[in-house]
This record gives C-alpha cells, structure tokens and sequence, in this order.
C-alpha cells in the first residue's frame, strides 16, 4: 500500500500549470514505469546497429529519444548478462528528454568539452557520451562511494572520451571558461520519485526543500566560473517544488548573465512548459498522471558573459615508449590514439585532448581518463577490465562465446566449463557483447572479471 503524500506538498501544488491533485494522487498508487536505454555504439560495434533484446520486447519507444525503450513489466537485470557487458542502461523516462534538449542545441559531431557535475549513478553521463561523438566528457561526482558506481557502470559502457572526477563544484572555479556545456542535475528533495522511492516521502519537508534550494544555488554559483561565454547551462531536478525549479532560474538570471533557452515540444509528449515569475525563464515540467515517466524538471540557459579566452597553457602527458605502444595496439581499432602512461599503469584517448588531460590530471584526482588499457609485464600486456569493455577493442582480439549459464557463471566470479583450443588472453562473449577477461592456461581457465563487481545474488 502506497503512503499518504505529503499535504503541504500538494499545498504546495495547487497553482502548478498541470497538476491535478486527483490524478497525481491515484498514480502514486500505481507501479512506476520501467525503461532502459540501448548503447548504440556497443550495438554497432557487437550487433550490427541491429538494437535488440532476447528478453525484453521493444515495440514501446520514449518518444523523445531514439534509443529509449518501455518494457513491459521490471525484469531481475542483475540476471542480465547484456546488463553487465553495457548494452542498454536502465534510466527514468522522463531523465531522457536530456537528449531532446541536447538536439536542440548541439549537433553531435561538434568538437566540444562537456562537464556532467553530479553525475553517479551515471545515466546523464551515458547519455552525453552517446549523443556526442567527438567531445570530451568529464563526469564529477562529489561523493567516493558513489563515484565508485560512476566508475562501474562508466566502465561497463565503454565510451573512450570520459574523464571520471571525484571533486567538489567549487574545484571547478579553477578552470576558467572552460566547459561548453554544462549539465547540473541537481541534488534535491526528490518529491519526483517517490513512486520508486517510498522511503522519500518520509524525508520530504518544506524545511528540506529550502535546504535543497540553498545547496542547489551554491552548486551553481560555483561551477558558473567554469562555463564558457556563449555555452549552455541545463538544470535539472528530480522535485516538483517550484523553489528548487522555476525561483532557482530566477535566482540564476538576478545574480549572473543568464539568457532562457525555449525549447520546442510536441503536444502528444504532455510535458508543460513553465515560465518563472519573475524574468519568465522557460521551464519543463514532467508530471507522471500526465506521461509515461517520473516527476522532473529541466531548464536550458546561455551564458553571455564577453567571450574571455581561457588559459591556453600547453601540456603533455608522459607518453608510453614505443614498445609499449605495439604492445598495447594488438589489442585495440586502429585509430588516432595518445597512449600515456600514469605510472605504471598505460592508458589511451583520442590526440585531440592531449592538452586538456594534462590539465586536467594537474588540477584534478582522475578516477578514469580515456581506457586503461593495462600494465605491461615482461613483453606481454596484463589487459584491465576497461580495455575489455570498451568499444575500440580490437575485432581479431580471441573470443570465447559463452551460454547464458557459463556468462553468469562468469559474472559470479565462478569457475565454468570454458572450452578453449587456443592459450592466453581471451575475450569472454555473450551475444557477441565482450563480458570480461580470462587467461587460458594449459589446464585451467583464469577468471579475470572485477571481484568487487562479480553477482553475489544466486
């Protein structure tokens, strides 16, 4: 049984262009909407662009983003080998429309910096690395812990041009006019989710939501420095409560040089457009009596500050020896890499952002840059789990193709019957999707698959 909303929230409500206290109230009795989202490189790289699923039927699309699916009931995904190999990530409908926005200010070959704040779990991040092809996206999380399941599930998509932080907003203010675009889904009340969260209703106060509004603003504040003039901002929360929404673009536009972005909408999405009270800055809000999605808000902004240029200090990586590079490069698509080394450890991205991962790594605590490719040991590399499920593997890399029994085994950690001719390092496969490495030795198989990420459920 559903619990009572808060009354002060639905107070709070009542002059909300499309809400219906009714109707708001009867779907908080209703079982929330589950829905993924396919990674279209990995599905090119390992399916032929051909985006299917063997257990999930995918006639119903999110309307406002191509690779966006509702499944019909919630399946167990940890059971899910293609979950693990970072074929689709399960992502809140409504958290998509972050694609639409994208479209209608970006095209997605431009060569830009992109910086994801609060990024963990990681679906916003995902998501930009999809759309974009040929930025750098650096994704922050401020909390260890969380950043930890950044870096997983970062890991298990595979993108080769995210750069994984765990650092403060306010350590952004180092980097002047440096990001293009910058997207802040902000930490909040989160009225929007408490179909799938009951525990939040609980925790849900007006004094909280004042909280969450100060908090967001110093957020802002902060990371202001860091935007480029002419680059954009996108807000974002997970509440319904207009002091964490609409008063916060005012709050944006009374105390820095902020313009409102409209964005264009088709009617049958049933998302409404809201306009703050003070300098009508245009906002989205998504109810979910209305649409097939969770409560949320998202708002687009351009920065007009004059355009200053940023520090354009050279740097460089240390870069890896020739050696190291052939070695590494039997394992990876051809292509115009940087191999750099940070101690030991040899890792690759695109030349292109040569200068910008130097300074990054001098400002910064890199958790992730580009793909590890792994340590050299002797004249042999010790492939890292990143190198594995990244989509610039290499196609001759060997493969073992597993059984969904054997891929689960695999995932558990356990040892299975992996019939092998050739010895040494291999790719395990499900559906052609790369899961992990093992090492085939003369009598037995070495699991190499991250001990911290194995299935312990049964």
């Amino acid at each position: 049984m559903s619990q009572q909303l808060p009354s002060t929230l639905l107070q709070s409500l009542e002059a909300l262009k499309g809400f219906d206290k009714k109707a708001f109230e009867e779907t908080h009795h209703r079982i929330p909407i589950t829905s993924i989202r396919f990674n279209a490189e990995k599905y090119k790289r390992f399916a032929g662009s051909n985006i299917t699923h063997p257990l999930f039927n995918l006639n119903n699309t999110v309307q406002w983003c191509e690779y966006g699916f509702y499944l019909d009931q919630r399946p167990q995904f940890t059971f899910d080998p293609l979950l693990h190999a970072g074929a689709y990530y399960v992502q809140e409908a409504s958290s998509m429309f972050l694609w639409k926005v994208l479209q209608q200010n970006f095209h997605s070959n431009v060569n830009i910096k992109v910086l994801d704040l609060c990024a963990a779990p990681g679906g916003k991040t995902t998501l930009l690395t999809s759309y974009f092809k040929n930025a750098l996206i650096v994704s922050n999380e401020v909390i260890k812990t969380r950043a930890n399941i950044l870096y997983e599930n970062m890991t298990k998509w595979g993108s080769d041009n995210v750069v994984i932080t765990n650092n403060d907003a306010a350590d952004f203010k180092r980097l002047k006019n440096y990001f293009d675009l910058i997207v802040v889904d902000a930490p909040c009340s989160g009225s929007g989710l408490f179909r799938k969260d009951q525990d939040a209703i609980n925790e849900w106060s007006e004094g909280n939501v004042k909280l969450c509004s100060q908090r967001q603003q110093r957020i802002l504040a902060d990371i202001y420095p860091s935007l480029k003039p002419e680059g954009i901002l996108i807000y974002s929360t997970c509440s319904y409560s207009e002091q964490e929404d609409e008063r916060n673009l005012d709050w944006l536009i009374d105390n820095f040089n902020f313009s409102s972005i409209r964005l264009r909408l088709n009617n049958d999405w049933n998302i409404d457009e809201t306009v703050s009270e003070k300098h009508t800055a245009f906002g989205y809000r998504f109810w979910p009596h209305k649409l097939k999605g969770e409560g949320f808000f998202i708002a687009a902004l351009k920065k007009e500050d004059e355009d200053i240029p940023a520090n354009s200090n050279h740097l460089n990586l240390l870069p890896a020896n020739n050696k190291e590079i052939n070695t590494c490069k039997n394992f990876i698509t051809k292509n115009d890499w940087l191999f750099f080394k940070q101690q030991e450890i040899i890792r690759v991205i695109h030349k292109q952002w040569n200068n910008d991962i130097a300074m990054l790594q001098k400002k910064f605590y890199l958790k992730k840059a580009g793909i590890q490719c792994g340590e050299i040991k002797g004249k042999d590399l010790i492939p890292h789990h990143e190198l594995a499920m990244s989509t610039i593997i290499n196609d001759a890399t060997l493969k073992v193709e597993l059984t969904e029994e054997q891929a689960l085994q695999y995932l558990r950690k356990k040892d299975s019957a992996i019939n092998a001719a050739n010895k040494g390092w291999a790719l395990c496969t499900y559906n052609n999707f790369p899961l992990g490495w093992i090492k085939i030795l003369h009598n037995r198989v070495n699991n190499y698959y991250p001990t911290e990420w194995r299935i312990r459920k049964e």
